[in-house]
């Protein structure tokens, strides 16, 4: 299952070249990864009640083309692994040319209410994601 959300690059995004900022990368993945929870009707507030949180951990982005200011942009996001961890990854994509500007993960660890970490990511979790979506991904833990 995958989820896309459309955007168009406010001036604000970009720096004095006329281009997005690269960190500016992440929100459009947090974008994404909170409409892809969303999708599964758990947002935040449903972590919190099971005890839990979801820290990113790891966090990887791949620039092929630059994005400018007025650009309309489809950012994509879908669960690859959870298992051990929850590894959702990304696509940015021009919305015209359906050209790719960026792509990427990010990886979140579940941790309970005191921060300790958990070894695996927990049934009720795993359950959520796997119920909406088509196949188990390989495991890459």
């Amino acid at each position: 299952m995958t989820v896309t959300v459309p955007y168009e690059i406010p001036f604000y995004d970009v720096d004095s070249l006329g281009m997005v900022w690269h960190g500016h990368y992440y929100k459009y993945f947090e974008l994404a990864r909170t409409a892809l929870y969303r999708s599964l009707n758990f947002d935040v507030d449903d972590m919190g009640r099971l005890g839990l949180t979801f820290p990113v951990i790891e966090s990887q982005c791949r620039y092929r083309e630059a994005l400018r200011y007025g650009q309309k942009i489809d950012i994509s996001a879908h669960f690859r692994d959870w298992e051990y961890y929850i590894l959702i990854e990304y696509r940015i994509r021009k919305t015209r040319s359906g050209r790719r500007a960026a792509y990427g993960h990010t990886k979140q660890a579940v941790c309970d209410r005191a921060g300790q970490l958990q070894p695996c990511v927990p049934a009720a979790v795993a359950d959520i994601i796997a119920n909406h979506v088509a196949t188990r991904p390989d495991h890459h833990g």
